[in-house]
């Protein structure tokens, strides 16, 4: 096959895998737009809330075995949920594709982050016992920006 030819099948090959790709958690933030980042004293941007993240990223995630079952908590990073976008996971080597649902914000409220719903928004997510040895997590932020960290369960397993 002559050159021009060849590339032209490799491109035609390439948007065929690209189209029957599986959708992932990324395509979930496609099209969003950043959002204004003007600081407020409420810690709902990412502007505020990224210094704050930065610096407790060891406390990101937490894992504990608890009657039976490993519970992995993302407890730290809901506190400061209303300027992210998205926290995605993966357990064990997976990549960071599992979405955890986060609560809506209360923006309206003097504690925008305040955890109200907690029985339909659950602060960790259940596992079978000592099954995690290691957590990716990746966040985004408002602001369309990324940051991740990975944890050995002993470095976030707690009593």
């Amino acid at each position: 096959m002559d050159p021009p030819l060849q590339a032209e099948a490799m491109a035609q090959a390439e948007a065929a895998a690209v189209a029957e790709a599986p959708v992932t958690a990324m395509d979930s933030l496609a099209g969003r737009e950043p959002e204004p980042q003007v600081p407020t004293g409420k810690y709902t941007t990412a502007v505020e809330i990224k210094p704050i993240m930065g610096m407790t990223k060891s406390n990101w995630a937490a894992v504990r075995l608890y009657e039976g079952q490993d519970l992995v908590y993302f407890t730290h990073m809901l506190s400061w949920r209303c300027g992210l976008w998205e926290i995605r996971y993966g357990i064990n080597g997976n990549p960071a594709d599992q979405v955890f649902e986060m609560e809506p914000c209360h923006e309206e409220t003097a504690q925008p982050n305040a955890m109200t719903d907690v029985a339909n928004y659950l602060p960790f997510i259940t596992l079978p016992p000592e099954s995690v040895e290691t957590l990716y997590v990746e966040i985004t932020y408002d602001d369309g920006t990324t940051d991740f960290a990975q944890f050995n369960r002993n470095e976030i397993e707690i009593p």
